[in-house]
């Protein structure tokens, strides 16, 4: 074999020399012939194959790839199939593979592969193929490839079944893993036809090739845009859906059920619940993927051996986006797809799971906090938390000193899994940015501040702390685009959240406010923060949950050196008047007369805004004696006068108790902090309101001497 390779290296010497010394097109062409042939039986080694480069370079092959006259007797392709020979040739060194003379070859490539496939041409493609695969696997490759074309060519080779589709479904599945966003950007149509055609096949398949798609399809599912918005797309839903409904109503080994837990997964994070349909047959299915998925996690978990955990990590991490969806759909009220008999039972399935989950988090070392896995376990737990507030509570406060060291571990240190993506963690979708735990964690967090155990074991960990922390960092996460604010995002929600956290902290915890001095540096960026938020509209709810939050925290921290009258404070509490006195507006009846109602910027969001400007009332009431500042602001804003107008216009029906209420605590405290502001209540017919709403407390305060 030996004798065999040297002499083919010595014969592709001498027509290399042959090459150099030609006279004519005529016995360079007979040389070239000898070449390729060498090239094509495997016969060159890397030092030979460099010597065929530097001894014809990518001169001959530009001039085979542009000839159109082939010698006598030969197809037509004939100089093409010779140029092409030699550039794969030289693809196979990883430094020509990238250069611009095989990447301006792209649409040449491309070429090939859409056009008629005669049985002479097969060695053609294969050699389009193997150059393809050289550039997709250089630094410049990918992008290239997705610019020029080859994604849709790939497509059109797979979808036409040409000769050699195993290998464009190969390069496809290698150009998705490196620019799925730009694959799908530039070429959604022909990527759809492929998803098309392997969910067709799929469905229809009887044999194992049903169990290597399910390895195959999730590649092809895009996040966004949506399937279920595009008729193909929807058909493409319909028939997966079908087609894992008979995969997983079969019996299964370990091996052919988790590629399909996978791809149900998959379609979960793509497309929710929508691509399950509403009826008994859907309900069961759903119920089936959520009981299948937990089913695996108990498996894994609840008697963890290292070796087995390790490989199955990844089919756990899917049966978590499957658990997640089923603790939705057991909460969803409007069009739910279980029945209520099927929510009590998988809730019931769900909880023996999340003690699996937390069994194997009470067990992790610290040398394994870095790994993906525990993210996508934690993040898993969150959403339970989130939701289900009675459940696993002992166990839970357990495992909070834990929960609360592993989200400071990844907030404060660079961690190699910042590569994982945060909300899809089944393939290496997702948008790769830093993994934050504490996202995940501040909903169940919320609730537990309510509540004396955990809150107590929270603090003791330093939780509020770290939570300070976070906040300061979010908002600078938020507003770290010039000119205003981005839209809702997931750090304005985890902004919304951790207020919240906060809120439950300063009720019930306020010695820990006066103490702690992370919470004078929240205070700090409180005061400076609402003017900013409340002009923008898209930005309402956390407005309310900043303003409110700084006002309960004022009276808290009211003797700081930062709510001395100085500046921040007057626009934090001038910002604040503005958010609770724009929330009420006068509204014509139909019969005539005029009735109090949340104003219409406020309307869409009172839900979320009516208890926290309830709250804000009450804390600023609470402000006005202990900031001797505070009620000539209120006279300045002109807070009064528009009371004023609003209450001597409505009907005094149309306002309920409590919101009497509210307008009533912050009078009184005017009127007992400072002469002036009541006499300007004097003066603005207060006896008259006191005694027209019932406002007895200060109808009693105004009548005192």
């Amino acid at each position: 074999m030996a004798s065999a390779s040297g002499e083919g290296n010595a014969m592709l010497k001498r027509c290399l020399g042959v090459l150099r010394d030609a006279r004519n097109d005529s016995e360079q062409f007979a040389a070239l012939l000898l070449v390729t042939k060498a090239v094509r039986a495997g016969e060159v080694d890397a030092k030979t194959r460099r010597q065929i480069f530097d001894a014809i370079g990518f001169t001959f092959p530009n001039r085979l790839l542009v000839s159109r006259q082939p010698p006598a007797g030969c197809p037509e392709h004939t100089f093409r199939a010779l140029g092409l020979t030699l550039l794969a040739c030289f693809c196979t060194d990883p430094e020509l593979a990238g250069h611009s003379q095989i990447l301006n070859k792209i649409p040449t490539f491309n070429d090939v592969l859409v056009s008629p496939c005669h049985p002479d041409s097969t060695s053609m493609i294969d050699d389009v193929y193997q150059c393809l695969s050289a550039v997709l696997a250089t630094a410049r490759g990918p992008r290239e490839l997705v610019t020029k074309g080859t994604v849709s060519a790939l497509c059109q080779a797979y979808v036409n079944c040409s000769y050699g589709s195993d290998h464009a479904l190969t390069l496809l599945l290698g150009l998705l893993a490196v620019a799925e966003a730009k694959c799908w950007q530039r070429d959604a149509p022909h990527l759809l036809a492929v998803l098309s055609k392997l969910s067709d096949d799929f469905l229809k398949s009887e044999d194992i090739t049903k169990f290597e798609l399910c390895e195959v399809l999730p590649h092809f599912v895009p996040l966004s845009p949506p399937l279920s918005q595009d008729s193909q797309g929807s058909e493409c839903l319909r028939r997966l859906y079908k087609g894992l409904t008979n995969v997983l109503a079969s019996k299964l080994s370990q091996s052919q059920r988790d590629p399909a837990l996978k791809l149900a997964a998959c379609l979960v994070q793509a497309c929710g619940s929508e691509w399950i349909p509403a009826g008994s047959a859907g309900s069961k299915f759903l119920a089936l993927l959520v009981n299948l998925a937990c089913v695996e996690v108990r498996l894994t978990l609840e008697e963890p051996d290292p070796l087995e955990v390790e490989g199955k990590k990844e089919v756990v991490t899917a049966c978590y986006v499957l658990i997640e969806m089923g603790i939705q759909e057991c909460l969803r009220e409007e069009k739910p797809l279980l029945e209520e008999v099927q929510k009590m039972q998988l809730m019931r399935i769900m909880e023996e799971a999340f003690g699996a989950v937390i069994f194997y988090l009470r067990q992790v070392k610290e040398e394994e906090l870095q790994d993906p896995f525990i993210f996508a376990s934690v993040r898993v737990l969150g959403a339970w938390m989130a939701e289900e507030t009675s459940s696993l509570k002992q166990e839970i406060c357990e495992l909070l000193p834990f929960l609360v060291r592993y989200a400071k571990k990844l907030f404060k240190e660079d961690s190699p899994a910042a590569s994982l993506p945060q909300p899809e963690l089944v393939s290496t979708k997702g948008s790769g940015l830093p993994p934050d735990a504490l996202r995940f964690l501040l909903p169940g967090f919320c609730h537990l501040t309510a509540e004396d155990r955990p809150r107590d074991i929270l603090i003791s960990e330093g939780a509020p702390a770290l939570l300070c922390e976070y906040f300061l960092h979010q908002w600078e996460v938020l507003t770290s685009k010039p000119g205003s604010l981005a839209p809702l995002t997931s750090p304005e929600m985890s902004l919304q959240t951790t207020c919240g956290i906060f809120l439950n902290l300063v009720v019930t915890a306020p010695d820990l406010i006066r103490r702690d001095k992370t919470f004078s540096s929240l205070m700090d960026v409180l005061l400076k923060s609402l003017p900013l938020l409340l002009p923008q509209k898209d930005h309402l709810v956390l407005a309310a949950n900043v303003a409110t939050l700084g006002l309960m925290m004022a009276r808290i921290l009211a003797s700081s050196a930062v709510l001395q009258g100085t500046q921040s404070a007057k626009e934090f509490f001038g910002a604040a008047l503005r958010f609770l006195s724009q929330a009420h507006t006068a509204q014509a009846e139909p019969g005539g007369g005029w009735a109090v109602a949340v104003s219409p910027a406020y309307a869409s969001a009172w839900a979320d805004v009516g208890e926290l400007w309830f709250l804000g009332m009450q804390a600023l009431a609470g402000c006005v004696p202990l900031l001797p500042w505070l009620p000539q602001a209120l006279l300045q804003a002109r807070w009064l006068q528009g009371l004023s107008q609003l209450l001597t216009r409505v009907a005094p029906a149309s306002l309920d108790f409590e919101l009497v209420a509210a307008f009533q605590g912050v009078l009184v405290e005017l009127a007992r902090a400072s002469t002036s502001c009541r006499a300007a209540i004097l003066a603005h017919h207060g006896r008259e309101w006191a005694n027209l709403y019932g406002m007895a407390a200060l109808e009693q305060c105004l009548s005192e001497p």
